[in-house]
This record gives C-alpha cells, structure tokens and sequence, in this order.
C-alpha cells in the first residue's frame, strides 16, 4: 500500500504551513530561467502534477497512481518540472532500491507582463548585497562562515567575522546579534520616495538543522526596527538546488526568501504588516549612506538564530538585494 504523506509535513519542510513561497517571473528581463519555467508550465499534465505536489510529498509511481498516467510519462514531466526549479526531487531508499520523491518549491507564482511607462523609467535603485560585505558585527555562537569552496576561520568563533576572506561569503549564521550593511545613498535630493525593499534568503540556525525551530529575525533601517518575521525552521535534510556538494546534507541547506517593504504607511513582511513605521521615519535623506542591520535580538520571543544565504548557496541565486523606488 502506497504511503500518504500529511500535507502539513510535507509544507513544513518546504517553508512552514503557512509561509509564502512565491516565484517572481518578469517576460521583460529575457532571462533564460524565465522561459525555461513558462516552457514547464505550458503543459496540463504538468500543472496537475505541481497542483498534486502543492499537497503531497510523493513518489514519481504515486503521482502516476493518483492522477490517472503512465509512469514513464510522469517521468518525463518530473525532468522538465525540476530541470526548471519549480519543483525538488530525492532520491531515497525504497522497498526496491531508490525512490524518487518529489515536492513543489511554491504556492504562488507572479508573472510580470507590463512595461514601464516612460516616465518610470530610472526611478529604482538597486543595491545588490554581498552578504560578507559588512561594515559592523555583533555575533554569539553557533555562528561561522563558509565561501563556495569551505569554512573562513574558525566554527563558533566571533573573531572569524573579522577575516579578511570574509568578502567571498556565501553562508553565514549565528544564534544572536546582527550584521550591519552601509549603502552609498544615491537617491537625487530632490526624489521623493515611494517605498523601500529589502529581500534576502534566511532561516534558523540550529546545531546540524532543525525543522521545528522558531526564530524572530529582525531587520532595521538607519537604526530604526522594521519589524521581526518568524522563521518556523533551520532547513536541512533536502540539499538547497545551489548549496555546494561539500555541505552536508544533515547541515543547513537553503531558506525562504523574504522581503521587508517600507511604504509611506507602514512596514510589511511580504505583504503582511509588521509594524507602522514609515519611510518618513527612515530619515533616508539626512545621511551619506543608508544602514541595513539584519539580526536575532537577545531578548526575542524565539532566539532561534539566523542563516543568511548568498547567491551561491540555498535556493535562490541571489544575495541580499536592496531596492528603492522614487519619483
């Protein structure tokens, strides 16, 4: 008898119950990542397959069994569905040999089809974020860092945060404290601004991994707290599509990709309000640069500790992106 695997497992280690895994697509960036997932997703029996995998964590001959298709057809959608990253598959042991199981990396999926009018376009900053580049610290163990190649300085050691190697980081974690990040302000003075972003792949940091191990990661602003997202887990056990082949599997693997947005009526986490402070109160204009602090406080709900992934290393190939619009 085939296996039923709980949704609520299967999302859990995928995010959370209820955690936003969204997919950004733009046609207007030509990026080939771009077409290979519209291609994955112009087929009826592939978006049946991602709507079952949206709630089952299952193996290629329970898909075919449930919805109803040839095994060796579902093979060949599986491919294209993970060739395109919209979906993660592992090879595990089975009743004979392996079996591959396979669950959906995301719930929703925005494409981006409009043009920028002409007079919008220019009115975005883009700071992309090396996540090694920062300019102050304040680290407790567990903490480290790791290149795309192996661990700078030593585990556990606050001092390593000082390495000059620091530069080349890819992931970092520690149980509580901050990273400090200085931007060079480029905003015109006379542009008025219409919101502030800041996105990033993170997670808990627990020994090894962990997937039930709340923490509250906070951002601030120019010194100012924008409000604290709830991290359900340190994910590990499945490896990140960009985490290096030297990383244990047993160690963290990869995040979520979360955005804090300021607006000028109040702070969300992807979406979701967090607190009501305003970009009026960033004070953005009154300094030479602009102060990115990410971190667990001591005195948190959930000090369960933080991951920061770069773009060589998780899910997403990105590093830490900070975006201002203006007009």
């Amino acid at each position: 008898m085939n296996k039923e695997y709980k949704v609520g497992e299967v999302l859990h280690q995928l995010g959370g119950l209820s955690q936003d895994r969204t997919i950004e697509l733009d046609i207007r960036s030509g990026l080939p990542d771009t077409l290979l997932k519209l291609k994955a997703l112009a087929s009826e029996p592939r978006l049946k397959i991602i709507e079952y995998l949206a709630h089952h964590l299952c193996n290629l001959t329970e898909i075919a069994d449930a919805l109803a298709m040839n095994l060796a057809t579902v093979t060949m959608h599986i491919n294209i569905l993970e060739e395109a990253g919209l979906i993660i598959c592992e090879h595990k042991p089975g009743d004979r040999g392996t079996q591959r199981v396979c669950g959906c990396l995301f719930d929703r999926l925005n494409v981006h089809v409009v043009r920028k009018r002409e007079q919008d376009v220019g009115n975005m900053l883009e700071f992309p974020i090396r996540i090694g580049s920062y300019s102050d610290f304040q680290v407790s163990p567990t903490c480290g860092i790791v290149s795309a190649t192996g661990l700078i300085g030593l585990l556990d050691d606050p001092a390593s945060f000082y390495e000059t190697d620091r530069l080349n980081a890819e992931l970092l974690w520690f149980h509580s404290g901050y990273v400090e990040y200085r931007i060079p302000n480029r905003l015109p003075p006379s542009a008025k601004l219409e919101s502030l972003s800041l996105s990033m792949e993170v997670c808990s940091e627990a020994p090894m991994h962990h997937l039930d191990w709340p923490s509250d990661i906070t951002v601030w602003i120019n010194g100012i707290e924008l409000g604290s997202w709830t991290s359900p887990s340190d994910f590990g056990g499945i490896r990140g599509k960009l985490t290096p082949s030297w990383q244990w599997e047993s160690d963290s693997q990869y995040g979520l990709l979360k955005v804090w947005q300021v607006s000028q009526n109040g702070s969300l986490v992807d979406g979701l309000r967090v607190s009501s402070v305003s970009l009026a109160d960033l004070h953005i204009h009154e300094q030479s640069f602009i102060s990115v602090r990410i971190g667990v406080k001591e005195d948190a709900a959930h000090v369960g500790g933080i991951n920061i992934f770069g773009s060589k290393f998780g899910n997403y190939p990105q590093d830490i992106v900070l975006r201002i619009r203006h007009f």
